[in-house]
């Protein structure tokens, strides 16, 4: 290691974070604009499934929460869209790298959202699953992404509130809006597990990014604290994860789980789920049919510019 890279590592041992003017290795950088740029990226996608859903709301109270949720996740994708251009991105590119299929986002948002039961799950299971992983990374070694963590995390609980209340009256409802919640259940349970990503011994970046603290835990780390939090849960609201392999260790305190069909995983990832091709064309056109909003903002801030100069 040279010495900048001595005193880098140094200050990421002593919990002192790193800003954006500080001197960084550019593989620590490059690391940053992947997950961070995955992340706003996921969080834009994410508003697809929920927005399917804002007409068919089945009252008032729910279609203003749905909406409410939906804007939040905009809000997120902005925040950390900030947070990456940070390390010197240009934020199109950024966006245009996503449309191409260059950059990822969650694999849990190219599944069909098919019951309003679903808004249930979404909101209990993958919003449940990202506060796992997102109240780690409000200590991330990197300033402007652990700032942006916090606001986004106060509003995710929120989210993951409103997701298991939806259950809890449907639960409590009748035989046919508790078979919904069931089914919804069976659908997102395995994909809201491949959220964390590949278990630890098929995740070539881990290693590292815990070195500097750009994550402060595994993947299989955080897969665990999500069931372990979950299950308990979902007895509550009378439901069975579909998982027949499924059963608690009392001497590790911890359940222990089946296998996770992997192959599944990699296949969604690598644009080839159920609605992969229908989430990445949407934001495309949205991108396309709104460019003539971006150039009048940006033709009317550079006339105010000049008459500012002028003046």
């Amino acid at each position: 290691m040279t010495k900048k890279e001595d005193e880098f590592q140094a200050k990421i041992d002593r919990d002192i974070k790193i800003e954006p003017k500080d001197w960084m290795p550019d593989a620590y950088r490059k690391t940053l604009v992947r997950q961070i740029s995955q992340h706003a990226h996921s969080e834009i996608v994410g508003m697809l499934p929920e927005g399917n859903w804002i007409t068919r709301a089945p009252s008032l109270r729910r279609k203003v929460a749905l909406l409410a949720k939906v804007q939040d996740e905009a809000g997120h994708g902005l925040y950390l869209y900030s947070a990456v251009e940070t390390l010197g991105t240009d934020r199109e590119q950024t966006i245009d790298d996503m449309h191409s299929g260059k950059a990822k986002y969650s694999s849990i948002f190219n599944y069909p959202t098919l019951s309003w039961a679903d808004m249930g799950a979404v909101g209990w299971l993958v919003d449940g699953a990202a506060i796992v992983n997102q109240v780690a990374l409000q200590r991330t070694s990197y300033g402007p992404y652990s700032r942006a963590m916090v606001k986004i995390c106060k509003e995710e609980s929120f989210h993951q509130r409103q997701g298991y209340e939806l259950l809890i009256h449907m639960c409590n409802g009748t035989k046919e809006q508790k078979e919904m919640a069931q089914d919804a259940l069976n659908r997102f349970w395995w994909p809201s597990l491949m959220m964390f990503g590949p278990s630890d011994k098929d995740s070539p970046n881990t290693v590292q990014s815990m070195a500097w603290k750009v994550k402060r835990y595994t993947n299989d780390d955080l897969r665990q604290q999500f069931i372990d939090m979950t299950v308990p849960q979902a007895n509550f609201l009378g439901l069975t994860i579909p998982d027949p392999d499924l059963k608690l260790n009392k001497e590790t305190g911890h359940y222990e789980f089946g296998e996770i069909d992997w192959d599944e995983f990699f296949n969604v990832v690598n644009g080839n789920g159920p609605c992969n091709k229908e989430r990445v064309s949407a934001r495309a056109n949205s991108k396309k049919n709104g460019l003539w909003v971006i150039e009048a903002a940006n033709a009317y801030a550079e006339k105010q510019r000049i008459k500012k100069k002028v003046a």
